[in-house]
């Protein structure tokens, strides 16, 4: 299919003695509609982009917030108006405060063109329990996030609802999934869906037990995402879907994943009823079928660290 590729960055470095790697760069991809993919900057950023303004799902790595505004710059010159976090991560939410403070909001009255005050921002959104999580006393060698990082607004309900550059937008919330905060954001009229890392089809799904996580709630915002998305010509197509992070997807990539999702956790579940520990299950090799397209070894979410919170995801709670 012509738009469902991978998109890859690497910094390059030269063997010849003396020259350095080249600069990160954010390329962008566009989607259909008013929406463009920004990948390059830890988790992919999706952007809207019309006569109102910027709309931004995401901002990335605090690191990569330069490098974010040029590549917004290289495609309009309009202002950016909001951002919405799909979820806490910092690889999703540290763009934030050099965004924001280049942003210029139409929230509270405000009207294009007629703000004396630049420095009011553009407005951030979340779930609640983002602003909770964000805003709490840092442990351990955690810093503080910095005020202007947070989120300005947050929304409580199952869905918020908006209208910005011609189209509604739905802010959907899915409890329990990869953290207690997810949101997928879903643009009608461009047809695409943002998913935050709900759904990563480079890895097994990453569940964040500490931060609220499932793998069940994994599994129910997939079967969601299913039901927002409909498929053009022979199952391909239609609506896009932007994960976390890796490739464009349409709906037949996240129905395998959901798939895959799904026989895995009646593996387990399966293996967790005849009393198997969790070392038992590691060894029987839940997931060996699905290794070598979903499995790794090294990194940061490897198939051992996948299998080992399905299991205390599933496992009675006591």
């Amino acid at each position: 299919m012509h738009a469902v590729l991978m998109l890859a960055l690497a910094a390059v470095a030269f063997a010849q003695t003396g020259q350095k790697a080249a600069a990160p760069e954010i390329h962008a991809l566009p989607v259909q509609g008013n929406i463009y993919m920004l990948v390059g900057d830890g988790g992919n950023i999706t952007m809207q982009v019309g006569k109102e303004g910027v709309l931004l799902v995401d901002t990335g790595v605090a690191e990569m917030g330069d490098q974010l505004l040029e590549a917004i710059r290289k495609i309009t010159d309009k202002p950016i108006r909001y951002v919405i976090n799909t979820h806490v991560h910092a690889d999703h939410t540290g763009g934030n405060e050099k965004i924001a403070k280049a942003g210029i909001t139409i929230t509270g009255g405000n009207v294009a063109g007629n703000i004396s005050d630049a420095s009011v921002g553009s407005a951030v959104l979340a779930y609640q329990t983002v602003l909770d999580r964000m805003s709490a006393k840092p442990t351990g060698n955690q810093p503080a996030i910095p005020f202007g990082a947070l989120p300005t607004d947050t929304y409580i309900t199952m869905e918020k609802s908006m209208f910005f550059n011609g189209e509604g937008i739905q802010i959907l919330h899915q409890p329990a999934a990869h953290t207690d905060g997810d949101s997928f954001v879903f643009f009608r009229r461009s047809d695409v869906v943002a998913t935050g890392d709900i759904f990563v089809p480079s890895s097994y799904p990453i569940i964040d037990l500490e931060r609220g996580g499932s793998l069940q709630g994994i599994i129910n915002g997939l079967n969601r995402l299913i039901e927002l998305t409909i498929p053009a010509e022979k199952q391909e197509g239609g609506t896009y879907v932007i994960p976390g992070h890796g490739r464009l997807c349409d709906q037949a990539d996240v129905v395998e994943y959901r798939d895959m999702a799904t026989i895995i956790r009646d593996r387990v579940q399966d293996m967790i009823k005849k009393g198997m520990t969790l070392e038992q299950v590691k060894a029987a090799k839940p997931t060996r079928d699905f290794d070598p397209e979903y499995g790794a070894t090294t990194g940061f979410w490897t198939t051992d660290k996948f299998v080992e919170a399905a299991y205390r995801s599933l496992s009675p709670k006591k």
